[in-house]
């Protein structure tokens, strides 16, 4: 009987050292890989990750990449006037794209993470396989990531391990002290990884020579209330930076790109009841199957349209390749180019990226 072969992706957190000490218990043959972007403030103690796992922990350069299909994609989505989340691209083309192409090469059979999520109806090695994997929240609702990894195919799930699917933060803390597993970055970082200060409009020119092209504001009504000093400065909701003076706080409403112009509401203004929704990933049983199941309107669908969400009732239907989303209540701030995922109770349904 062949003993299947487990790479796990070591950042250095307490979740990934968790995850390679519960992976080393279950299996024969673990070993850890640890990516680089070229965005790191310090390199990773390699020495130390593998004293306390117990097994070699291999670092792969992935800059260049990470540069063309995260970086470049955040940039070119800004600048079209729309707010992407880089790390939902990230995990799809890099951590279970690029690295588990580089897993594989390395003799692995599957690759772990930290994440909090489950797979349901996971490969059974080497006896069994199953064709169709999905995705589902992960135990701990306050760290679910599921909405992260939404984008996956499922060939990519297949290949996939969650170590942590069926814990707490908590308990992983608990756990990691218990076996005196202590992280090589204390803190986690909670902002986009290759932005250190959060200064996107900066970054952005630094990267590509784009320099702020200002341009009018006006309400909702079509009225001139102000000037912007660029629009890759705002996002859809945004209200600080506006620097309008009015008898309430303005957000950011709509912003034009092709005209320069920045669309400014009040806060009850800024709620929308309907949204489309394109590159849709379906995570369904039978892809051939998915015109049938989407023709006819699904409703009770909860949808969330940023991770920070909660999540609100809503109505789907096949509107070409697209998805034509209607919630029961208005929304507030939705956002073209952050995801929108789709649940069925704790499954996820599918998703794709906000227009």
């Amino acid at each position: 009987m062949k003993h299947p072969v487990i790479a796990i992706a070591v950042s250095g957190g307490i979740d990934s050292l968790v995850s390679g000490y519960l992976l080393k218990q279950k299996y024969k043959h673990v070993f850890g890989i640890h990516f680089t972007t070229g965005y790191e403030k310090d390199l990773a103690d390699m020495a130390r990750l593998e004293k306390q796992l117990g097994f070699p922990v291999t670092c792969i350069d992935l800059s260049d990449a990470f540069e063309k299909k995260v970086v470049d994609y955040f940039i070119r989505t800004y600048l079209e006037g729309k707010t992407p989340n880089p790390c939902i691209i990230c995990n799809k083309e890099i951590k279970f794209g690029e690295l588990l192409k580089h897993a594989q090469n390395m003799g692995a059979d599957f690759l772990a993470t930290g994440h909090y999520a489950t797979i349901i109806n996971p490969i059974c090695f080497p006896d069994k396989t199953i064709c169709h994997c999905y995705l589902k929240k992960g135990m701990d609702s306050l760290k679910d990531q599921s909405y992260f990894l939404s984008l996956l195919s499922a060939s990519q799930l297949e290949k996939i391990i969650f170590p942590l699917a069926g814990m707490t933060k908590k308990e992983v803390k608990q756990f990691a002290d218990s076996k005196h597993l202590i992280p090589i970055h204390p803190s986690e970082s909670q902002d986009i990884c290759f932005i250190h200060d959060n200064d996107f409009s900066g970054f952005i020119t630094d990267k590509t020579g784009h320099h702020p092209k200002p341009g009018n504001i006006i309400n909702h009504h079509g009225k001139i209330v102000g000037r912007h000093k660029g629009l890759h400065k705002f996002t859809i909701g945004q209200r600080r930076g506006i620097d309008c003076p009015a008898k309430e706080p303005y957000y950011v409403k709509k912003i034009d790109v092709k005209n320069n112009i920045l669309e400014v509401c009040f806060k009850e203004d800024l709620s929308e009841k309907k949204m489309i929704v394109d590159q849709i990933n379906w995570n369904v049983s039978d892809q051939k199957n998915i015109s049938n199941i989407t023709t006819d309107m699904m409703a009770n669908i909860m949808t969330k349209i940023r991770y920070s969400h909660k999540g609100a009732l809503s109505s789907l239907s096949l509107k070409g390749a697209t998805v034509k989303v209607v919630f029961d209540e208005p929304q507030n701030a939705i956002t073209p180019g952050q995801a929108a995922v789709f649940y069925k109770d704790a499954r996820v349904l599918g998703a794709g990226i906000i227009q």
